[in-house]
């Protein structure tokens, strides 16, 4: 019975753009869905379970903290006793930040590694656990970087660094699995309607409780995950989602200096370098 599902694990999944990818990944597939939403706030988790299983996927909620390696594993190990495959992992699991690198005190310096942990290596352990089940099913990978992944954003440092970071191993996995049949998406939102920046990290490590960046022409929720799965369903290599993006990309490798004062432009004044 569990090869006619399309079994998906969505890490970050109790809220914003994790949540809303199993809504529509439920509403398209129905019956057909298994889903495995995976986070650390388990009563979120089970709010979304519902709502999917009221579209008639199937769920299993898996309380998840990305920055610890076993965890990871036992995401897909679980996903595999109970559903039988994994058609589709998408590392959406994220924390942001904002601070000025001057000031942060070095004895703070310990949260850039955490922000790796979680943006980085939460996404290398589950896509190493489970790619030898991707590649039974040709299935999917799906890597959600940021525009801070394409071009560094001031007051950002240790988000764009593991942006980055998200970017280049992606890009060298896509190669190596050419031959596979796995496809690897990376997505690049912009700024979408969600709480990540509030809850994001100040220079002390702490919740910095409002987001530094404009947010007037923000994405939603909704269109910026219906634009990731859509990547996934074609097997696009990126998705790039807005028009400043993807002309932010190429104007930086001949006007350097222009897209350095368009991170500039995106932060809001009192977070701004003096």
């Amino acid at each position: 019975m569990t090869d006619s599902l399309n079994t998906t694990i969505i890490t970050g999944a109790s809220d914003g753009i994790g949540a809303e990818m199993a809504r529509q990944l439920a509403r398209q597939h129905g019956g057909k869905a298994a889903l495995v939403l995976a986070a650390r706030n388990v009563e979120l988790l089970h709010a979304v379970a519902a709502q999917c299983q009221a579209l008639g996927a199937q769920t299993l909620v898996m309380p998840t903290d990305v920055s610890i390696e076993a965890q990871c594993r036992a995401l897909v190990d679980q996903t595999m006793q109970r559903f039988g495959r994994v058609d589709a992992l998408i590392n959406n699991a994220g924390i942001s930040a904002q601070a000025l690198f001057s000031d942060v005190k070095a004895e703070d310096l310990g949260w850039y590694e955490q922000l790796m942990r979680i943006n980085l290596w939460g996404s290398v352990w589950c896509a190493h656990a489970a790619l030898p089940h991707l590649k039974a099913s040709q299935g999917h990978i799906v890597a959600v970087s940021s525009l801070a992944g394409l071009v560094g954003v001031p007051g950002r440092t240790a988000y764009s660094a593991s942006k980055f970071a998200m970017t280049g191993f992606f890009e060298a996995l896509r190669t190596e699995l050419r031959g596979a049949g796995v496809s690897v998406t990376t997505a690049y939102p912009g700024v979408v309607l969600t709480n990540i920046r509030s809850r994001g990290l100040n220079a002390a490590g702490q919740a910095a409780g409002s987001s530094g960046l404009k947010e007037d022409n923000a994405m939603t929720v909704e269109e910026c995950a219906r634009l990731i799965l859509e990547g996934m369903a074609k097997r696009e290599r990126e998705v790039v989602m807005t028009t400043k993006g993807k002309l932010g990309r190429f104007i930086k490798l001949l006007l350097p200096g222009v897209v350095e004062k368009m991170a500039l432009a995106a932060l809001k004044d009192h977070v701004k370098p003096q």
